[in-house]
Order: structure tokens, then sequence, then C-alpha cells
């Protein structure tokens, strides 16, 4: 799939989940208003920075989908690796807030008062939120979009926290201390969530080994335009939005000339952009 293929995707899944959740948000603030609950609040509030997050996605297509120029000859796809970050800052400093504000309920002996309306809107939420987390994860995957990815989790807890204050409503007339509890642990899950976005999308921009998967692929390819083991070794993979260079080092005999050398290098290279998409660079060293 082209680039321009996968950031239309991008900003369809952006623009969907800001009409959702802003629609979602008032819905959840609503209810909890008239139920009094924290936890229904806390979800609303949630649901809001889905929208905000939304916005940093849609930003963050749109810059990454600018083309390489004199000051980022590899283009400007770690924008969207950025936006990624920032999704994941936010809902930590969400979950946090959220988890503070439900101990402060507990400590306090506040409870709150579910109804029907409570019910119907956070069903609702969570047949919405789960579909959305659905299309915005397997696409995400499919394009290695991370902010896309991201976004799906974001909306993934949010359907979940839905499930654990639908269970809370039904219990809420038994005990007065579920508003509280479920605050805190709603509050906790968004911060596991943004820790997990964080940690997903830092690690690549750091560095790190490919994976087993590419390995695998370089040696199969490899095959099919040597006949002898190209001993390839020292990968690196540098990734630049759905953009990706590699580079690594295949072992040629000494003896063998310039032109037959070079004719190997750039059918591999031709080979990993069909069947990978990746551009590679490759460094020849002398078999002894």
């Amino acid at each position: 799939m082209s680039v321009k293929s996968a950031y239309f995707f991008v900003k369809l899944e952006g623009w969907l989940s800001l009409f959702i959740n802003l629609i979602l948000f008032v819905l959840k603030y609503w209810a909890g208003i008239v139920s009094g609950s924290v936890a229904l609040i806390a979800d609303a509030w949630h649901t809001l920075s889905d929208s905000l997050t939304s916005v940093i996605v849609l930003v963050g297509a749109k810059i990454s989908e600018k083309p390489p120029d004199e000051e980022h000859p590899f283009g400007h796809g770690r924008a969207e690796a950025v936006a990624s970050i920032i999704i994941g800052v936010i809902l930590v400093a969400v979950g946090l807030k959220f988890f503070h504000e439900g101990f402060e309920r507990l400590r306090d002996g506040e409870e709150a008062h579910f109804g029907t309306l409570a019910i119907i809107v956070t069903v609702i939420s969570i047949l919405f939120k789960e579909v959305l987390a659905q299309f915005s994860i397997r696409k995400g995957k499919e394009l290695k979009m991370y902010s896309m990815v991201a976004d799906g989790w974001h909306h993934r807890t949010d359907a979940i926290s839905s499930v654990i204050i639908l269970l809370g409503i039904f219990a809420g007339g038994y005990l007065w201390w579920i508003d509280g509890a479920l605050g805190m642990i709603v509050g906790a899950m968004i911060v596991w969530t943004g820790y997990r976005i964080l940690n997903d999308t830092i690690k690549p921009l750091l560095g790190e080994n490919p994976d087993d998967e590419i390995v695998e692929n370089l040696e199969k390819l490899s095959e099919q335009i040597y006949e002898d083991d190209l001993d390839i070794h020292h990968i690196h993979v540098h990734k630049y939005g759905s953009h990706a260079e590699i580079t690594f080092h295949i072992v040629l005999p000494g003896e063998m000339d310039l032109n037959s050398a070079h004719k190997i290098t750039k059918s591999f290279v031709l080979l990993i952009g069909k069947e990978l998409n990746m551009t590679a660079t490759i460094y020849l060293d002398a078999k002894k």
C-alpha cells in the first residue's frame, strides 16, 4: 500500500474518532452529573482526551505526509511517532488525575446514585469505542502507523473502563464505595495504557535490534540472488513513519570482481524494496 493510501486511513480514523468521541463525551458527562458519579465523569474526560489525541493523530499524519526536503532527507514520518508520544503523556496525566479523584471519594465516603440513563449511555459507549478500537488497531498494525495503533488502544481502554463502570452501576445499590473504587481502577488502566504506548513508540526511536521476522526474510531473499550463504550481519533498521531504511553487511569472495559484486548487491536492494518495502544500503565484506 502506498504512503498516500496509508495516511488516508490514518486521517479517516482520526476524523471518525473525533466526531464520535465528542458526542460520547457530552452523553457521559451528562449522565455523570445526573448520577453524581466520579467514575462516569472520569470516563467522560477519558473520552474527551480521545478527541484531543485524535487531533494529534490528524496533525501528525498531515506533517508525516510531507515529502523529503533539504532539512529532512528521510521525510517527516517520525512526526507520527512524536504524536504517539504526546498521546501517551496525555493518557498518563489523565489517569493520575482520576486515580486521585477516586481515592478522595473513597476517603470522604461519597457514593453515586446511578439510573437508567447511566446504563444506556455506558452501553452505547462500549459498543462504539470497541468498534473504533478494532478498526484503529488492526489497520494501524497493517500499515505500521504508531499513532493509529496508539489511538486504538486509547479507544480500547475507554471501552474496558466503560464495561467496568457498567458492572459497578449494577453493584452500586449494594456497595457505597464502588464509584470511588472504579474511579481509581479506570485511572490506573489509563496510566498503564499511556505507559505501553510510550514504551512501544520510544524504543524504535532509540534504536533496537531487528525482529526475527526481518532477519528471516532477508535470509530467504538472499537465496534468490546468490547460491552461497551471504552471511548477513550487522543489521540496523531505521523507521520514519511508513518509510523504513535498512542497512547490513554481506560477505562475498575477495577475488570476486567489482562488477559482479555490484550486480549482486543491486539485485538484493531491488528485491528488498519490492518484497519488504524497505530502502536497503548494503556494505560488502570480503571473504578471506
